[in-house]
C-alpha cells in the first residue's frame, strides 16, 4: 500500500483504522527519517486501540506500555543504535506477547522482529513543516500482516 497524505488529519485517520484493526501479537515497524512523522502514526494508531491517555515518544524511556482494548507497547530504539540487537533488553517478549507493538526505527532490530511484521515506512516530502506532505508505504512479510495491509488500504479508501 502507497498513500500520499497532505494533512496531519489524514494521517491520524489512517492510523486510527490501523488501531482499530490491529489485534493481538501485531508488530507493526515503522521506519523512515527523523521528522518523518513515526511517533504522529504511533499516536494515532493508539488511539484506534482505544488508548485514552496521551501517547508520547519513548525515545528517552525506550519502552511505553499503554491500556486499550489490547496492551499497546510503544518502542523507539533509535537512541540504542546497535546495541539494540547486541544488548538483550527482552523486546522478544513484547514481539511475541498479547498486545500489539509499534515499534520507531525498527530497522535497528530486524534480527529480533517476528517473522510476521506490518512494516510502515514514512517518508517527508519536498518542502518543510506539516504542510509538506508525507508518504507512507506499508508491505507485510506474512500472512497476517499481508491480509492486514489489505483490510487497512480497502478501509482507507472508504
Amino acid at each position: 500500500m502507497a498513500v500520499w497524505i497532505d494533512q496531519l488529519e489524514e494521517t491520524m485517520r489512517i492510523g486510527r483504522i490501523l488501531g482499530e484493526l490491529a489485534q493481538p501479537g501485531d508488530v507493526f515497524a515503522l521506519t523512515g527519517d527523523l521528522g518523518a512523522g513515526k511517533t504522529t502514526l504511533a499516536q494515532a494508531i493508539a488511539q484506534g486501540v482505544q488508548v485514552t491517555e496521551p501517547v508520547s515518544s519513548p525515545t528517552f524511556a525506550l519502552i511505553r506500555e499503554y491500556d486499550g482494548r489490547l496492551p499497546v507497547y510503544h518502542m523507539d530504539v533509535y537512541r540504542l543504535g546497535n546495541r539494540a540487537i547486541e544488548e538483550d533488553l527482552g523486546f522478544e517478549d513484547y514481539f511475541y506477547g498479547d498486545g500489539l507493538c509499534i515499534v520507531e526505527w525498527a530497522e535497528l532490530v530486524l534480527p529480533l522482529l517476528p517473522a510476521d511484521v506490518l512494516f510502515i515506512r514514512l517518508s517527508a516530502g519536498a518542502g518543510s513543516g506539516a504542510s509538506c506532505g508525507r508518504e507512507l508505504l506499508a508491505y507485510g512479510t506474512g500472512t497476517r500482516s499481508e491480509r492486514l495491509v489489505k483490510e487497512w488500504e480497502t478501509r482507507c479508501l472508504i
